[in-house]
């Protein structure tokens, strides 16, 4: 499934295609959907049993005029939300010469159909338009607002799995948990990389005049090194930038996971330390990070509460970021555990 997915292009704003094919996967297992504007909500016969939700859009490049393409997730339309605290803000200077000699590929944006293959030549920061931007061979025939995905395929190698990982990986767990008799809710979300993808879970809520302290946010989390992210097999939140997490799910994790000898972390504590450091060094501090969930809970005055399970990662928002099977392994694991092997228990 996860192979299949990746090869299917998303890019930030321009997500439709992968939507319906999201669709079309889960009406053929029996899983009703419902497609909004930037939502696919899918929910089986029994909806409250479970709340999970993950984002599906991947980064890439749209073309912006002749022979000229940008960053999907900074270009001024995708701004709104970002404030300077997000992980994607802080990073993306990093990342740029990563893209160097880069295969992409151009699709329509509502069908999905191909268009054409390229190689990115080079990439800068352009002060004037406070963008990525880049210079494509093999692209000069695109038409404005045309997105171009990263050519991408998963490799496994010695246990690690390696793709543009984020957070395409958490949309086929959840499509794997309804193939094996998960009936709760999933939201599928678009333009997290832009600081968007919160709202359009929040909206539902609102609109459907429902609440929820057990939303669970799926995703991956990112580190520096693959011995950072082996320290753990899943990483938790006590908060983020915006709000604290204050749902009976986050200790249900921890408890399970201490019973079942599975090493976790809590990514606001894992930087809160790394801060002590840099202050001694006298080094800028680092951000707690914005997250979908925090955002939902900031917005919705904690009317909605929940929390992460996220997959530690290593060569964040690039095609070779990786994650071990064994994380993978204990999401399925743990997801398995709390929404399908007890509520069938209860069912009895």
């Amino acid at each position: 499934m996860l192979k299949q997915l990746i090869r299917t292009p998303s890019v930030i704003g321009s997500e439709h295609s992968f939507f319906l094919y999201l669709k079309r996967e889960l009406e053929e297992i029996g899983i009703q959907t419902y497609y909004y504007d930037g939502l696919l909500v899918a929910q089986g016969s029994h909806p409250n049993h479970g709340m999970l939700s993950a984002h599906i859009d991947r980064h890439g490049l749209v073309c912006t005029g002749p022979n000229e393409f940008q960053y999907a997730a900074f270009l001024a339309k995708n701004r709104s939300d970002l404030k300077g605290n997000s992980v994607s803000e802080q990073t993306f200077q990093q990342i740029t010469s990563r893209y160097l000699n880069q295969k992409v590929q151009a699709y329509e944006p509502w069908s999905g159909s191909y268009l054409g293959m390229g190689e990115i030549t080079k990439s800068y920061m352009c002060p004037e338009i406070n963008n990525l931007v880049f210079e494509i061979n093999g692209l000069e025939h695109l038409q404005p607002g045309t997105p171009i995905a990263f050519n991408d395929k998963l490799e496994n190698k010695s246990g690690i799995l390696s793709a543009q990982l984020d957070n395409v990986i958490s949309a086929a767990i959840i499509i794997y948990l309804y193939q094996n008799g998960y009936q709760g809710t999933a939201f599928f979300t678009a333009q997290e990389e832009a600081g968007k993808s919160w709202r359009y879970v929040h909206e539902w809520f609102q609109k459907k005049r429902l609440f929820t302290n057990e939303l669970l946010v799926l995703d991956t989390s990112p580190y520096d090194t693959r011995e950072q992210a082996d320290a753990q097999q899943i990483v938790l939140r006590n908060k983020d930038a915006n709000a604290r997490f204050k749902s009976p799910l986050l200790k249900t994790l921890k408890t399970f996971c201490h019973h079942n000898n599975i090493a976790f972390s809590c990514k606001d504590m894992y930087i809160q330390e790394l801060n002590k450091l840099r202050k001694e060094k006298h080094q800028p501090l680092l951000s707690l990070g914005s997250t979908e969930m925090g955002r939902i809970t900031k917005e919705s005055r904690g009317a909605i509460q929940g929390t992460t399970l996220q997959i530690p990662t290593t060569g964040y928002h690039t095609v070779e970021e990786s994650a071990s099977v064994l994380s993978v392994k204990t999401v399925l694991y743990i997801l398995t555990q709390l929404y399908i092997k007890q509520k069938q228990e209860k069912g009895k």
